[in-house]
Order: structure tokens, then C-alpha cells, then sequence
């Protein structure tokens, strides 16, 4: 028998319209479909959660910043992401409804062995080429988050360092916040 080989034209390539039919979770990225499975696990949400609240708390008082959740964000027509947590900042008419319609000013990915390759290389430059102004990858194995900042000219990535217990001021325009994470990584090591 003969081997046959694949051609990058000859693989189905879907778009937003397709994604939006599909069950369960998925991200689509430049038209290729990833099962978000199996589902993150607890310490993985208790991460997210504690990193949610935190970031409530320092904006509590910005009406215009928002906290959201694994939201679809269509970056492309054919490439569609649910950041595990992000902050929005804008008018509530900008940010949408159903989906995620303005460019998140930062975006939490906490990694696990099924994403980690994903979450540092691919979403890396999608966030980077969308313009994402801080990227931050929280390793719970490590209990260290690698910070991410957008540089003006040219509009690429700088890592800010590795954070384990200190603080970083995100300025995300119409406020500032010094988020803590020593706060998040001593709570369950």
C-alpha cells in the first residue's frame, strides 16, 4: 500500500460561521479546529478564579474595564480564541454581546499539558498580532507567570520577567493596577 500524502489545500478550512454550529468547546485557528478537552483541571480553575477575583478588586472602581471569562473572540474570520481570562476596556456597545468584537488589553492563559505548546507559541503571536498589550502565561507547575508586553515600534512582544510573589503595574488607559502574584501562587503551594 501506498502512502499518501496530505496537502495543506486538500483539509477542510473553516470559518466563524462553521464554529458557531459546532457543540462542545473549540477554537479555530487560520481555519483549523482545536477541541478544547478535556477541561481544565481544578487547580487550573481555582487559578483562574483567584486571578478573576483580584483583578475585580482593583477595578472596582473603572466603569470602564471588564473581566471576562472564556468569551469567543473572533480574531479572523477564520481563527476564533477563548483566552481563559481576559480585561476589556471601552464602551459596553464596543465590546459586544454574543462574541468578543474589541481587541482585550490583557489576556490570561494558564497552562496545561493538553495548550502549553499552543499557549506559548501560536496564541503568543496571535495576541501579539492583534495587538494584546499584556500577555500573561501562568505556569501553576512553576508557580510563575511570564509577562508579556506590547512594544510600540516595532508592535512586538518584550517579556516584562518572570513574576512568582511580585507585583506588575498593568496600565490598561483609563486606569492602572498593580496586580499581586504572590497572592494567586501561595495559596496552593
Amino acid at each position: 500500500m501506498t502512502a499518501v500524502a496530505l496537502r495543506v489545500e486538500d483539509l477542510p478550512h473553516y470559518t466563524y460561521d462553521d464554529y458557531v454550529q459546532w457543540e462542545g468547546r473549540w477554537e479555530l485557528i487560520q481555519g483549523i479546529p482545536y477541541a478544547m478537552v478535556p477541561a481544565p483541571v481544578i487547580n487550573h480553575q481555582r487559578v483562574i478564579r483567584d486571578i478573576e477575583r483580584q483583578l475585580g478588586d482593583l477595578l472596582d472602581n473603572c466603569s470602564r474595564c471588564e473581566i471576562l471569562r472564556t468569551v469567543d473572540w473572533p480574531i479572523t474570520e477564520d481563527t476564533v480564541v477563548q483566552p481563559d481570562l481576559l480585561v476589556v476596556c471601552g464602551n459596553q456597545d464596543e465590546i459586544g454581546v454574543t462574541k468578543l468584537e474589541i481587541t482585550p488589553v490583557i489576556v490570561f492563559e494558564v497552562l496545561s499539558p493538553s495548550t502549553s505548546k499552543k499557549d506559548r507559541t501560536i496564541k503568543y503571536r496571535l495576541y501579539e498580532e492583534a495587538g494584546v498589550k499584556y500577555y500573561c502565561i501562568v505556569d501553576i507547575d512553576t508557580k510563575s507567570a511570564a509577562i508579556f508586553s506590547l512594544q510600540d515600534q516595532p508592535a512586538k512582544y518584550r517579556e516584562e520577567n518572570e513574576f512568582k510573589d511580585e507585583k506588575i503595574l498593568f496600565d490598561l488607559g483609563p486606569c492602572r493596577i498593580a496586580f499581586d502574584f504572590g497572592k494567586i501562587f501561595s495559596q496552593y503551594y
